[in-house]
């Protein structure tokens, strides 16, 4: 019997929407046949500008990704071979000189917020996934990450939420809801992370068959 390719899905959303705890949880609680992949390493090589220079880009804005390294990578995971996947340092704005090797799995998920943005990668998926979260909770949760994970200033992250991340929500990432199959509101709600892994499941199992 021929095997099938992976089963692809992309989990989109807004910033601190949730996207990353859906995905998170739907790999722990699958397992190994789960590999996901985060759209934000794929931000592009900005090693040539300056770090001043690196802190003015709008990293919020579709042009801020190599999307034909995300596209070559996707296809080829999906084709069932190995690839080494970029990594991103968010305190200094680079690419790592390092790379992580990543194995084919049945289940391929990329999260990130402009998931369901490109054409060509979207036609990829399976399934698209949009997380949905009120605005007010999302910004929180962004200061929080930005500032405790990141190591970022509270005032550069306000800032940037104000001047980049809200109105490139509204221009780019908010009209990608109109592509998904699953809209999950509240975050991860209990009911809807559920039944994504209940899909998710029987289709791994119907590989195996």
């Amino acid at each position: 019997m021929m095997k099938r390719s992976p089963y692809a899905i992309g989990i989109a959303g807004g910033t601190g929407a949730g996207k990353t705890t859906v995905a998170r949880e739907l790999t722990e609680n699958v397992g190994e046949a789960v590999t996901m992949i985060p759209l934000d390493n794929y931000y592009e090589d900005l090693s040539h500008l300056e770090f001043a220079e690196r802190t003015e880009v709008n990293y919020d804005h579709p042009k801020a990704f190599e999307w034909e390294l995300l596209r070559s990578q996707l296809g080829t995971l999906l084709s069932g071979e190995v690839i080494e996947m970029p990594q991103y340092d968010f305190e200094r704005h680079l690419r790592e000189s390092e790379r992580v090797t990543v194995e084919p799995s049945s289940v391929i998920v990329l999260e990130g917020i402009l998931a369901l943005y490109d054409e060509v990668v979207t036609n990829l998926f399976d399934l698209n996934v949009y997380v949905e979260t009120d605005a007010d909770v999302r910004i929180l949760r962004r200061i929080r990450r930005d500032v405790v994970e990141r190591g970022r200033g509270l005032e550069g992250v306000i800032d940037q939420y104000l001047s980049t991340v809200k109105p490139m929500h509204e221009q780019f990432v908010a009209p990608t809801k109109k592509q998904a199959d699953l809209i999950i509101p509240e975050g991860a709600n209990r009911t809807a992370v559920d039944l994504l892994q209940e899909k998710v499941e029987r289709e791994i199992e119907s590989e195996t068959r």
